[in-house]
């Protein structure tokens, strides 16, 4: 029996910061995702010199190392492999795979049992360890950058019984690199933040209009031409195309033994990635770099934004060098990435370019395909079997589901639930990742204060998400996943901002019981995590603070404000004269407000604490009543 073993030194900082008191003096665990059960005990767990981490067999052990890695990395302590000898009975970790199966915590699952003398953690699998590892980091401070505490400040742990495992055995991030690159330091780094909240795959955008990101052997063009674009800086959808002579700049892409380091980087830490190589449409990348596949065969540069309708972004179905060029393509994809899935895209295809041309023409006529949908599904069957051929399974887009679903397929639901709820109609597996819930490139709060970008998706929208439509079989329905297209991201530091606190309501969706969801304690929790993502330096949103101003209609027919924020408790200061409000100012009743004779704009700012906690959102009374006169219609 081969057991490790760790010592290191505590600190009463995580008394402070890893949990809350509540009123009973008991600790109220701060853990994201919710586990699905806690019991406390009085009591603590005292970290001393001469506490242990023990691994019991080998299976367990690069569990064990990356909890001593980064307690050392996080805090600094003097972890050592000290051998069998030195095992301190009194005081240890333990890290144990389960030998009789326990099926009520399935693969993902663990038990977490927290006495004064010991920690014990157990699962069926080391993936269930890894997860349990996680929680057990969310009961620790924000990391000390390394820095050691002292030895005379004592490091509590609450003594308690956890049992936690997943709700969806799909819990997905899509990370779109086509439209803004990002490098492979940067994608290990969000990696590394998708692990601390449970999520288990990483959907990797990694083709579309505006560059192509993967090496594949054989066609050199796809990343000399493919992954480059003339550069542009401003706001999307304002560029200009690319001119005559001007350099394609802008860009990057991942050679296939950097595609081998990220796969193996997720896979310890029981991340999957899923590769997506966006076809039919959305193909101007590889158009670009091979002119002959589209049904126009012009030549185009990549994008630096949106390709206009009149350019051809979509291969020809009936061109038999379109399958030679993506066979080669999906036969490297599906030797870089162990997964078994591989996405294919298939959204958003302009289908009049086969309706015009001659070889998709005549194959219509030879399968009796009546309709450019029908043409997409003949495509996307014939792709399907490609993958399949390959070893894998293909996900698509729920466009994919027109004209007829390819027969293993599974469906990836975007523009809503309704094309995941007729695939699992048919009997096929669901991702369900809704524009409206779960695409974090959506604006997060008032747009006077927000950075340009699409719509808006508030966090407690995101918390209110639920994949399992009504009337659908909950066992078709795989999972779902936060989504973030980066037409208007230009770089990591905004990405982040975008990305978090929101990935958190998703990750507590598809982990934690539905039952168990209580927005004003998750809103509690997020804001114990913010001191986590300051210790890692990652940027992220505090609009949960920020004052949320609506119009409705009074009983007299007359406008009137009510106020608000995402926060449970905080007041808010509010002003109709043009001034910039403080808590001097008055403060919100909870009642409608009526607008003072001559007034044109309220501003307002929300207070923590006696402290200002908000961004000030200034409206001009003009576009609240636009807003009022939209909800009439």
């Amino acid at each position: 029996m081969k057991r490790i073993i760790f010592v290191f030194f505590a600190s009463a900082f995580f008394y402070k910061v890893g949990f809350a008191q509540t009123e009973n003096n008991r600790p109220k665990i701060c853990i994201i995702p919710q586990p699905v059960s806690v019991d406390l005990h009085d009591g603590y767990f005292l970290l001393k010199p001469e506490t242990s981490v023990i691994s019991f067999d080998k299976s367990a052990a690069d569990v064990a190392s990356f909890l001593a890695s980064s307690l050392h990395e996080n805090y600094g302590f003097s972890v050592k492999n000290n051998g069998e000898k030195n095992i301190s009975s009194k005081s240890f970790f333990s890290l144990t795979i389960n030998k009789s199966r326990n099926n009520s915590i399935g693969d993902e699952g663990y038990n977490l049992k927290v006495t004064p003398q010991k920690v014990i953690l157990s699962a069926n699998t080391p993936k269930g360890l890894f997860y349990g590892v996680q929680s057990l980091m969310q009961l620790l401070p924000a990391k000390t950058n390394g820095i050691a505490q002292s030895k005379k400040e004592e490091f509590k742990i609450p003594c308690l019984d956890m049992t936690d495992y997943p709700r969806f055995g799909y819990r997905g991030m899509m990370l779109d690199v086509s439209r803004h690159f990002f490098s492979k330091d940067f994608i290990k780094k969000y990696i590394d933040e998708m692990a601390k909240y449970k999520f288990n795959v990483f959907h990797w955008h990694l083709t579309d209009d505006q560059g192509w990101r993967i090496e594949i052997k054989g066609l050199p063009e796809l990343t000399k031409v493919g992954a480059w674009r003339v550069p542009r800086t401003g706001k999307w959808g304002t560029f200009t195309f690319a001119q005559p002579g001007e350099k394609a700049s802008d860009g990057g892409y991942y050679t296939q033994n950097d595609i081998r380091e990220i796969v193996s980087y997720a896979k310890q830490r029981f991340i999957d990635i899923l590769p997506e190589i966006d076809v039919a449409a959305h193909s101007l990348a590889l158009i670009a770099s091979y002119p002959n596949l589209s049904c126009t065969q012009k030549q185009y540069a990549v994008s630096p934004q949106y390709a206009p309708d009149s350019l051809d972004d979509v291969l020809c179905v009936a061109n038999d060098s379109t399958w030679l060029v993506l066979d080669k393509i999906f036969t490297q994809v599906a030797q870089l990435f162990p997964y078994q899935y591989i996405h294919t895209g298939g959204d958003e295809a302009n289908r009049k370019f086969w309706t015009k041309d001659p070889k998709d023409i005549a194959l219509m006529q030879k399968e009796g395909i009546k309709t450019p949908a029908e043409l997409q599904s003949y495509f996307e069957k014939k792709l399907e079997k490609m993958i399949i051929s390959k070893g894998k399974k293909m996900i698509g887009w729920d466009e994919i589901v027109e004209g007829g679903l390819a027969p293993e397929a599974v469906v990836m639901s975007w523009r809503g639930m309704e094309g995941g709820i007729e695939a699992a109609k048919q009997g096929h597996e669901v991702i369900m990742t809704p524009i409206l819930e779960t695409y974090l490139s959506r604006k997060q709060g008032d747009a006077s204060v927000e950075p340009f970008g699409p719509g808006l998706l508030r966090l407690s929208t995101c918390y209110k998400f639920e994949p399992v439509p009504d009337g659908v079989d909950p066992k078709l329905i795989f999972g779902g996943q936060a989504s973030t297209w980066t037409e208007k991201i230009p770089n990591y530091r905004h990405l982040e901002y975008l990305t978090w606190p929101r990935a958190m309501a998703i990750a507590e969706v598809l982990w934690s019981p539905k039952s168990s969801r209580n927005w004003n304690h998750f809103a509690y929790r997020v804001e114990q995590h913010f001191s986590y993502l300051d210790a890692d330096s990652v940027k992220y949103s505090r609009s949960m603070y920020d004052p949320i101003i609506s119009a409705i209609k009074g009983k007299d027919d007359s406008m009137k404000i009510e106020l608000t924020t995402e926060m449970p408790g905080l007041p808010i200061y509010y002003t109709f004269d043009g001034t910039d409000p403080d808590y001097f100012y008055p403060e919100y009743s909870g009642k409608p407000l009526d607008i003072p004779k001559g007034a044109s704009e309220i501003r307002a700012v929300a207070y923590k604490n006696g402290k200002v906690a908000s961004r000030q959102i200034n409206k001009p009374l003009g576009d609240l009543k636009k807003d009022l006169e939209k909800k009439k219609k």
